[in-house]
């Protein structure tokens, strides 16, 4: 699809710099805020805003921090997410429908919520020092951006990462924000070990697209810088097209590949976007006040994908989606790798540091 095609919502009718364009239910509650809401909205003055569209933090102190992540499909053992709710405000995000689970909604609320796990890295610590862990691979942002805007003040994912130097443990991170440039320095210690690889996600290379789908990440040209500069330095970097969405960026496949491979990428990797839960709803109220001339085309063609239905939980084919576009797909990222990344591959980390460190025996051999 051409930029020039793109119809972005007048912004009088759009909550500015946010994916979701409504606030959603959550299905755990009987009762909800809505009708204060509505109350405010009809109480305030002619120059005075009802929703003043701000985003507030408020700090949460979990039990754990280190998650299993029992999914066959997502491709990691172990995640840990430094904060719940993500400013990104990707429209799409298939975490929107965890928000719900700490008392949120999942459309603006998931946006403008966001909670900070400030014990993050003593939990963190306490895991790592546990005689029964074995030192796999713990993936940060297995469910929202550990580099979301927050970050820059808070910085717990940085101090995460310290304690996965110190301790020279295997970790993952899955961020489209280039704020990771920022902990380059411990980056590169870490790779040296051959114990970090990330995970840049870019599901387009238009500007417009980007604003429309993730209206607070990282540009694409950011985005790309990040992967040039974390190979140069040794970095291993796997680009995530996640997701593919049939008839908005399901084109760029090829040309986002050669792009990424250019710049020292390693290997990509794809999803076609699945629109469980509340997500759906989120999603086609989006796409009809955003694209409405392509609306129908795109929801029918990601039905497609998932048996006829927006909503589809089935393990596998949740992630890759079935059928013709969804094959479609599928081979023309296969026909990028071999075109553009033949002989390249993400190396398998390394535990054995780590588990030398946390017993002092094994140093002996």
């Amino acid at each position: 699809m051409k930029d020039s095609r793109l119809q972005i919502l007048n912004m009088s009718q759009s909550i500015k710099g946010r994916g979701a364009q409504l606030r959603v239910h959550n299905r755990f509650f009987e009762l909800e805020h809505q009708v204060l809401d509505e109350f405010l909205n009809h109480c305030v003055t002619s120059d005075e805003e009802a929703d003043t569209n701000k985003t507030s933090y408020l700090e949460v102190f979990p039990k754990s921090f280190v998650n299993k992540v029992p999914s066959p499909d997502v491709g990691m053992g172990y995640s840990a997410n430094p904060y719940q709710g993500c400013e990104h405000g990707c429209v799409y995000c298939y975490a929107r429908n965890s928000h719900e689970y700490w008392g949120y909604g999942a459309g603006v609320d998931f946006e403008r919520k966001i909670l900070i796990k400030k014990n993050a890295p003593a939990l963190l610590e306490h895991k790592l020092r546990s005689k029964s862990w074995q030192g796999e691979t713990i993936v940060f942002s297995g469910n929202t951006d550990c580099y979301q805007p927050i970050e820059r003040k808070e910085e717990i994912t940085r101090r995460c990462l310290e304690l996965m130097l110190e301790w020279k443990h295997p970790t993952g991170i899955i961020t489209k924000n280039s704020l990771i440039l920022r902990d380059l320095d411990i980056l590169k210690q870490m790779a040296e070990y051959n114990i970090i690889s990330v995970n840049i996600s870019i599901t387009s290379l238009s500007e417009k697209t980007r604003r429309l789908l993730e209206p607070r990440t990282a540009t694409i040209k950011q985005r790309l810088k990040t992967v040039a500069l974390l190979s140069e330095n040794d970095i291993p970097v796997n680009v995530m097209i996640a997701p593919v969405i049939p008839s908005l960026n399901s084109h760029e496949i090829l040309p986002l590949i050669k792009t990424v491979a250019d710049l020292g990428a390693r290997s990509v990797a794809h999803t076609v976007v699945r629109l469980n839960g509340q997500i759906a709803s989120i999603f086609e109220d989006w796409a009809r006040k955003t694209i409405p001339d392509r609306a129908d085309r795109i929801l029918n063609q990601i039905a497609e994908c998932h048996g006829g239905k927006l909503n589809d939980s089935s393990w596998g084919r949740r992630i890759k989606g079935d059928g013709v576009i969804a094959k479609q797909i599928a081979d023309t990222v296969a026909l990028g790798k071999r075109t553009y990344l033949k002989g390249r591959s993400i190396p398998k980390l390394d535990s054995s540091h780590y588990l030398q460190l946390k017993d002092p025996q094994l140093r002996l051999f």
